[in-house]
């Protein structure tokens, strides 16, 4: 097994090959580029991530800077993913994002790990496991999700929020570590915040 087959499969392996880290490089230029674009610069921000990424869909919107190890060389983004401030994609392996799917600032979506025994760590070993967030997420503020996490459709994770196990579809899910609070009901599309009620006309 080469080592981008072992990038890919969960194996242990050593990061630091001559040839995988030139490639890394050249990846991290073009994220370089991206992040110095201007605001104005919208078209050329599209363009210049679909040559980035391995999927990114139509309407996707990811405000700088946005911090990759790949420079998004993993990345799989559906239609209309929203990305505020600091979006960081450890993507040394696959990350999957479904349509519609907002992340808030300083999100982290981390697949690669390191194992805790230290003399394993000394020697720079490193492991990979892919992540998938589903479609019509809200991943808040600062939350952190950690490698081979699945999240289903339609669920919102908290601001804070540390993801070490798998979160099922149609949930609000909060904490540190980040634990089920409750399913999205009734109540959440008569209400958008607190006692504010949505108006008839825009109601879910």
């Amino acid at each position: 097994m080469n080592i981008k087959e072992k990038m890919h499969s969960g194996e242990l392996y050593y990061p630091n090959d001559e040839q995988l880290m030139k490639e890394q490089l050249g990846y991290l230029d073009k994220l370089y580029d991206f992040n110095m674009t201007r605001p104005t610069e919208l078209e050329k921000r599209q363009e210049m991530l679909k040559d980035m990424f391995a999927e990114i869909g139509e309407d996707c919107y990811i405000e700088p800077p946005l911090r990759t190890n790949f420079g998004g060389k993993h990345v799989h983004f559906g239609r209309n993913v929203y990305a505020n401030f600091n979006l960081t994609l450890v993507d040394d392996t696959h990350i999957y994002v479904g349509d519609y799917t907002m992340f808030g600032p300083n999100v982290t979506v981390a697949t690669a790990g390191h194992p805790i025994a230290p003399e394993s760590r000394e020697k720079g070993y490193q492991y990979n496991f892919p992540v998938h967030i589903g479609k019509n997420c809200w991943i808040g503020a600062g939350a952190v999700i950690v490698p081979g996490i699945t999240i289903g459709d339609n669920v919102v994770i908290g601001a804070g929020s540390v993801v070490t196990k798998d979160i099922p579809s149609g949930v609000v899910a909060v904490g540190n570590p980040c634990r089920i609070l409750r399913e999205i009901n009734e109540h959440d599309r008569v209400y958008y915040f607190k006692d504010r009620k949505f108006p008839l006309e825009l109601q879910p």
